[in-house]
């Protein structure tokens, strides 16, 4: 962002940014054009979710594999992690235009690159090309559009950001339904990826570099010039006036220098202030992603399959409404983020977030508890050939029920008169499914039948609706503003990394950990994640509502949590 005048932060609400847009459209146009990043990083967590039910039924392989599904949907996450470490480092080194503009154009071609794959080797190299343009635009994006908003709104000009991450896995959701008829299906609607950022590199290249990174460069000309458009002519002198005092005094601290990576990131942990920045930023990254909500959105249609829907088309349906909610729910963060304040959204989020996975842990031990018994004439039906082959030569198989059968990497045929009755455990191949299917009966591999499943879906958009206004987009507002200004490309590159290496860690085992410790022990593990997170923002995240720059850097300097806009008492941190 850029200096402006110092507001009360309970001015700042969602009207106030509207006006203020309203009067000076250019500063929508920057934050929409820049937020576009957002949209690439929502649709690539979207659509895999649902491109992943159909790339398992064209290659065996993959049904049969959980580590390979595991990896084609980790591993944009493993170049993501690349990605923002570079992001970085490119944010400044050569600004955060340039940074947006090369991100586009990786993205693009990963998209093609999976698109066209003949086999599940070439979808996880275009997905890990795909990953490193999500990882710079992730971190670029936020940060650009912070530099160029005015302190009062700044909070909800950089919520559209998150907004069009959750627009963007709706647009994904929707795409996937709009493909499940057609013959290409997964590539197409893992090809459609590339459309946005085709989109975001034409319109980048109309819009100017970030008016503070400029003025870092000595290019004091354009910088004035950017902030005469986004700023009322009176207030122009003052914002100018403020830069070069908040220049001067870095530079009075120590060179900014461009250098590389390593003395970037050296410099940033030798700074008392940017280490305090970092405690916070890392803190709310990990806490964002360990609460499990990329398992929401990677694996959200194979969640509801949990539950008992069987059904592809079902199970994107009732994804649909969990991804609405969240663009909902960021659209509420952004009435909100600048009145209330970015420590208390995430703290009321996050307790909210524990309180749905411990009763979402309840449901699905529900589910498995009463799930349908295997039946032995049954599952002789098809022929004995197509029986599960560790069901016959299991001593206690009159006591298995399906859940027993899909732990053992079969599937569940359920009963031709109701699903909840007896039903067949089967070999898991593309044959069987045929014949089951053909029997007008239903094919479980991921769950089983149950009569509370529908509970699942509605704590899930329970889940949804407690997630999105706080933790869904608060980190990345907070990240876009802790950072004093020559660390703030260093920085947010850092939580960046933090941020996808949890997402890494997450998405790349949570299939794994439900085969060992089942739906309900995952989701209970990812509570006590949450509750860990919950502690983690209350001791080390401060308030930085309303606040200038300048004014957050010297709130970390002093070791506080927040200081009232109002002049009440300053809190200390621990």
């Amino acid at each position: 962002m850029v200096e402006g005048d110092a507001v009360k932060a309970d001015k700042a609400e969602f009207l106030e940014c509207w006006q203020t847009t309203w009067k000076t459209p250019y500063i929508m146009r920057l934050a929409l054009s820049a937020g576009i990043g957002g949209l690439l990083f929502g649709y690539d967590t979207g659509v895999i979710s649902g491109a992943m039910l159909y790339i398992r039924e064209d290659f065996e392989v993959v049904d049969r594999k959980t580590w390979l599904q595991e990896t084609i949907v980790s591993m944009a996450v493993a170049g993501a992690i690349v990605g923002a470490a570079i992001g970085g480092w490119m944010n400044d080194k050569f600004g955060r235009k340039k940074s947006i503009l090369v991100a586009d154009v990786v993205f693009f071609l990963g998209a093609i690159v999976m698109a066209v794959a003949p086999f599940p080797g070439f979808i996880i190299v275009g997905r890990l090309i795909v990953g490193f343009g999500v990882g710079m635009a992730s971190m670029t994006a936020p940060l650009y559009i912070s530099e160029a908003s005015p302190a009062r709104i700044r909070g909800a000009l950089v919520s559209t950001n998150g907004l069009l991450i959750t627009g963007g896995q709706f647009f994904s959701y929707l795409i996937n339904l709009a493909f499940t008829k057609t013959k290409l299906t997964w590539r197409l609607m893992l090809g459609v990826a590339g459309l946005p950022a085709l989109v975001q590199f034409v319109l980048m290249l109309s819009l100017p570099e970030s008016p503070r990174w400029l003025y870092r460069r000595d290019r004091v000309d354009e910088a004035r010039g950017i902030l005469e458009r986004i700023y009322p002519s009176n207030q122009v002198d003052e914002e100018m006036k403020l830069l070069h005092e908040s220049v001067a005094a870095e530079k009075a601290e120590g060179a900014i220098g461009d250098g590389s990576i390593i003395a970037k990131v050296k410099g940033a942990l030798n700074s008392q202030v940017v280490r305090r920045g970092l405690y916070a930023g890392i803190i709310v990254q990990v806490a964002q992603q360990f609460c499990g909500i990329n398992t929401v959105m990677y694996y959200s249609p194979t969640i509801i399959q949990f539950a008992g829907f069987a059904s592809n088309t079902t199970a994107m349906a009732l994804s649909l409404v969990t991804s609405f909610l969240n663009a909902a729910g960021t659209v509420v963060s952004m009435i909100t983020v600048d009145r209330y304040g970015r420590r208390r959204l995430m703290m009321i989020s996050m307790i909210g977030i524990i309180t749905c996975l411990v009763v979402l842990a309840g449901v699905f031990f529900q589910s498995a508890s009463h799930a349908p018994a295997v039946n032995a004439l049954e599952s002789t039906h098809f022929g004995s050939n197509s029986t599960c082959s560790a069901y016959i030569s299991a001593p206690d198989a009159s006591s298995w029920n399906c859940m027993s059968c899909l732990k053992q990497n079969c599937g569940f045929c359920a009963n031709g008169d109701s699903e909840y009755l007896p039903g067949a455990c089967l070999d898991l191949t593309k044959a069987v499914r045929g014949k089951c299917r053909s029997s007008h009966r239903v094919w479980f591999t991921e769950g089983c039948p149950s009569k509370i499943g529908f509970l699942a879906v509605v704590v899930l958009g329970l889940y949804i609706i407690s997630y999105a206004p706080g933790m869904g987009t608060v980190p990345w507002v907070l990240n876009s503003e802790i950072y004093p200004l020559r660390y703030r490309g260093t920085g947010g590159g850092i939580a960046a990394v933090s941020n996808w290496v949890s997402n890494l860690i997450v998405s790349q085992t949570f299939l794994t950990l439900v085969e060992a410790l089942g739906a309900a022990g995952t989701f209970l593990l990812f509570a006590g994640f949450s509750l860990l997170g919950l502690v983690g923002i209350y001791f080390l995240v401060p308030e930085t509502k309303g606040l200038q720059f300048e004014e957050v850097e010297e709130l970390l300097k002093q070791g506080k949590k927040h200081k009232s806009s109002k002049g009440q008492k300053e809190v200390l941190a621990q």
